[in-house]
């Protein structure tokens, strides 16, 4: 029985080290703005946890208007060497939000625990 004849290994590549420097950027390449992601973090985060809570989204909500509100401004003074109006427009819309419905569930909050102090005061047993 003859023996399987084996293939040689296949050829290898020549090695390119990489280059010393980072690639160019693409001429129309825009970065978005990090306030204005913060912005919109907040402002997401503020109303999710504004619905169950009500305090967080009283502190994250006006956070992440002005956030947006100086996001936008930079945006607008970078001559669109920054990029992120919408997420900047976002977070202060949202932030509106959090702030509104976490005042809103505070308020049902302060009302749910002040009227359980005041019926435990006023029981009486038979």
């Amino acid at each position: 029985m003859p023996e399987p004849m084996q293939s040689p290994p296949p050829p290898t590549a020549p090695y390119f080290p990489p280059p010393d420097h980072p690639p160019p950027v693409a001429p129309g390449a825009v970065t978005t703005d990090g306030k204005a992601t913060s912005s919109l973090l907040f402002g997401i985060l503020g109303l999710i946890f504004a619905l169950p809570l009500g305090v967080p989204g009283l502190i994250a909500g006006p956070i992440a208007y002005f956030l947006g509100k100086g996001a936008r401004e930079r945006i607008a003074e970078s001559n669109g060497a920054l990029g992120g109006a919408s997420a900047a427009r976002a977070g202060r819309i949202l932030g509106i939000a959090a702030t509104a419905v976490g005042a809103v569930i505070t308020l049902i909050w302060f009302v749910v625990i002040l009227n359980a102090l005041n019926d435990v005061g006023t029981e009486s047993s038979f």
